[in-house]
């Protein structure tokens, strides 16, 4: 197994270490630690950073494989997943938006597992919006957890009510989440018409 898919499946391992932290306690009860979400948070960012790297890597080196253009997306949706439902038991994140981004999850990952059990078995790599909405998803977990630690007992940083932007920001990564499933879902609609 080359590096660039390591890397990969150490995202997939610091799923659970991200649970753990995130699981020690919870924002708006009396015994909120704002500790634990650092660490939450500060786990969710080198596994992001991973996410980075085995993709550089892997065109810089030429070790670009089928395993990894399917295991790279799923390590990004466990751990973008896992993170917005915790952020949803905060209320933060609304459980349409879970919902949005659990329905195109499902239906780009069920046209992947179509393509690859094909006759041709072809895999279908993540696309430009895919890669859009999985940056920007990233980018809010990081920001709720990292400004909810550091920011808690006073909730702003300056003028900024990082639980209201934060809350703004899942109804964004929504729309770039449906965005990026519709088009995937269009510009693969010559194998999803052909497939038997």
């Amino acid at each position: 197994m080359n590096l660039p898919n390591k890397l990969t499946l150490s995202r997939m391992i610091l799923v659970p270490v991200f649970m753990i932290f995130a699981s020690m306690t919870q924002l708006g009860t009396d015994d909120f630690n704002a500790s634990w979400y650092l660490a939450a948070g500060i786990v969710f960012a080198i596994a992001s950073f991973t996410d980075y790297l085995d993709g550089h890597l892997a065109r810089k080196w030429h070790m670009v494989t089928d395993f990894g253009k399917f295991a790279d997306p799923l390590a990004d949706k466990l751990l973008t997943t896992v993170a917005f439902i915790y952020m949803m038991r905060d209320g933060v994140c609304s459980p349409v938006v879970l919902c949005i981004i659990l329905a195109r999850e499902f239906a780009v990952s069920g046209l992947r597992m179509v393509a690859a059990g094909a006759k041709d078995g072809k895999v279908i790599a993540a696309n430009m919006w895919g890669k859009v909405k999985t940056v920007l998803q990233m980018l809010t977990i990081i920001f709720y957890f990292f400004g909810v630690s550091l920011t808690y007992g006073h909730t702003m940083i300056g003028n900024l009510d990082v639980w209201l932007i934060s809350h703004w920001l899942c109804w964004l990564v929504a729309a770039a989440t449906a965005i990026s499933g519709i088009k995937y879902l269009w510009d693969n609609r010559s194998f999803i018409n052909t497939a038997k």
